[in-house]
């Protein structure tokens, strides 16, 4: 699975790089989302994106809704500190809201596996 990674802090898309290459992902990492826009205009071969919410420019919410306008339907995790739950509510399309805390590691993981692998049913 190839997975992009969109955070301003270098420190936090460090750790989400980690836990998703820890999960045998490939990862790629940008700092904001004009720079998500432009990778993924050169190179669709991602299988989802992985968004920080809260970004100088454009949030996490603003890079999901472009990309719901021209990529369509790639599976988009938003990560945040503030409330998942409020934040999905607002963006009911999101394909998981997931909060940045001391459960991440499991939490993304789960999220991406649901996003990505086929359901056993």
């Amino acid at each position: 699975m190839r997975i992009l990674v969109v955070d301003d802090d270098a420190l936090a898309a460090e750790m989400t790089v980690a836990v998703l290459e820890d999960g045998g992902c490939d990862v790629v990492a940008v700092e904001d989302g004009q720079r998500a826009l432009a990778l993924l205009e050169r190179d669709s071969a991602f299988d989802a994106v992985v968004s920080d919410m809260n970004m100088p420019g454009m949030s996490g919410l603003d890079l999901f809704r472009t990309l719901r306008g021209e990529k369509g339907g790639i599976p988009f995790i938003l990560l945040s500190g503030d409330d998942p739950l409020s934040l999905r509510q607002q963006e009911p399309r999101l394909t998981a809201c997931i909060a940045k805390d001391m459960d991440l590691e499991t939490s993304l993981m789960t999220a991406v596996a649901d996003a990505l692998l086929p359901s056993a049913d």
